[in-house]
């Protein structure tokens, strides 16, 4: 079953359910008598918490864009393998303006009123509900109904078979593209008007409020739980691998929040110079580092992102304790940066100034750490590798789409929740460093926000100097 309609509200499908080859035949007899003898389902539903902020987030979009007709669908699933899919998570786009979560839906904003076309729950009179594998009660659960979800999103609310009727016509249409097929057909596509939909939707994210910022602390604060959990099954960790703190962060994330916010990274030994590390399939040793970037998604899809690289047998090497301090003399130094007012990349340019002098001092760098931190040289990056900051919210990388000039080439300002995250990394067949520096990769990473008076660090539960790095490992090892 594609996303295109399947039914017309209050009708029998005009097409068949989604099934597979392998599935049953269903006799005439036995679906008429799966149609008959069901109860009322309509529930009664509370108002979502995001319900007041989403209705003036639509105001202030509709004024950007005045007499015009703006689209932003959620999507729909992804096949996973063959009749699987992955679980359904929606656009961010469409959820930060709508706050639904449900997939096939599409909010349509045009004469200052915001309509959500949506795929409810089938009749009963249908065979969908017992039949088909996407969006079949029986098969995937319950979906909610046009009432329901008008009664938890503050939203007028139309069944999506009406969506093809409401986009025809003419009149300026801005498409959320690349997130529904089906959409992106209905409606012809222009670059420009649809580019700066995109970058107004990511810069209307720049800044949080209340309610985001309180999102974001109870993901950082899952996260934690997450690490700990990792930290106190850590025979098994040392018996299974990178995998088993995958699994126990993974487990601790779906008790608590949506999902992981991104794939964990857990990269053991010299997997941690590997950046986005994500296969998570090797052994961790004692002796050697571990690092986890890992970060709990929340039930309104706002996530952390979080790193902490930790010695594996509980206890620095005085090699690894000097690597670390200096990561981390980096990274206060880029927290200390951010602040209102302040460049997006003054946290960077901070961090990385500590990294070259220490780069320096190891006697790596070729030339000075001032001529290596010249914009035209930048010779110490063949060790730190990436930027230090990116925006975070309901994306891991939020506000993606929005112009240099909002983000990377703007000013930080109150509201705003950004990483500060240097690392050290040395490829483990780097003929330029010393072999005791080979294979070894740490990231410190935590999340902050801007307050008014300088930053807040919203990761802070989880430690970071060395001492009490080892002294948390050994509480929670027992």
């Amino acid at each position: 079953m594609s996303e295109e309609s399947q039914t017309q509200p209050g009708t029998t499908p005009t097409t068949q359910p989604r099934t597979e080859s392998h599935d049953p035949a269903v006799p005439e007899a036995y679906a008429a008598f799966m149609r008959t003898g069901w109860g009322e389902r309509e529930a009664t539903v509370p108002r979502h918490p995001v319900t007041a902020s989403a209705a003036a987030r639509r105001a202030r979009l509709a004024e950007a864009f005045p007499g015009e007709r703006l689209v932003l669908p959620a999507g729909t699933f992804k096949v996973r393998s063959n009749d699987t899919d992955y679980r359904f998570r929606p656009d961010t786009a469409h959820t930060y303006y709508s706050g639904n979560q449900s997939t096939d839906a599409v909010l349509v904003l045009a004469d200052g009123d915001a309509v959500l076309y949506a795929r409810p729950r089938s009749s009963r009179e249908t065979d969908e509900f017992f039949r088909d594998r996407q969006y079949g009660a029986l098969w995937a659960g319950a979906r909610p109904s046009l009432e329901e979800m008008s009664d938890s999103l503050g939203l007028e609310v139309r069944h999506v078979d009406e969506l093809p009727g409401a986009l025809a016509g003419t009149g300026k249409t801005r498409v959320h593209r690349g997130v529904s097929a089906t959409v992106d057909a209905l409606v012809p596509g222009d670059d420009t008007l649809d580019t700066d939909l995109a970058r107004v939707v990511s810069e209307m994210r720049l800044v949080k409020d209340d309610w985001e910022v309180a999102e974001l602390a109870e993901a950082c604060d899952i996260t934690t739980l997450g690490f700990e959990d990792s930290v106190r099954e850590w025979d098994r960790v040392l018996e299974y691998g990178e995998r088993w703190v995958e699994g126990t962060f993974f487990r601790r994330a779906r008790a608590m929040g949506n999902d992981i916010g991104y794939d964990s990274i857990v990269g053991g030994g010299s997997h941690a110079t590997t950046l986005h590390w994500i296969e998570n399939s090797g052994p961790v040793r004692p002796g050697e580092l571990i690092l986890l970037d890992m970060g709990v998604e929340g039930r309104n899809l706002y996530t952390a992102d979080v790193t902490r690289t930790l010695p594996v047998s509980g206890t620095f090497t005085d090699l690894q304790r000097d690597l670390y301090e200096l990561v981390l003399a980096a990274q206060e130094r880029g927290i200390a940066a951010v602040r209102p007012g302040a460049a997006f990349l003054a946290p960077h340019q901070a961090a990385m100034e500590v990294l070259a002098h220490g780069l320096s001092d190891l006697g790596l760098l070729p030339v000075s750490a001032e001529e290596a931190l010249d914009p035209d040289s930048k010779v110490y990056a063949r060790w730190t590798l990436h930027g230090t900051s990116h925006m975070l919210g309901m994306d891991v990388h939020d506000c993606g789409r929005a112009a240099p000039e909002s983000y990377t080439k703007a000013d930080l300002a109150e509201g705003m929740v950004l990483t500060v995250e240097p690392g050290l990394y040395f490829q483990d067949d780097d003929l330029l460093v010393p072999e005791e520096l080979r294979g070894i990769g740490i990231r410190i990473e935590d999340d902050i926000l801007v307050t008014g008076d300088g930053s807040r660090n919203l990761s802070a539960a989880l430690p970071r100097a060395s001492h009490d790095v080892e002294e948390w490992m050994g509480r929670l090892r027992g």
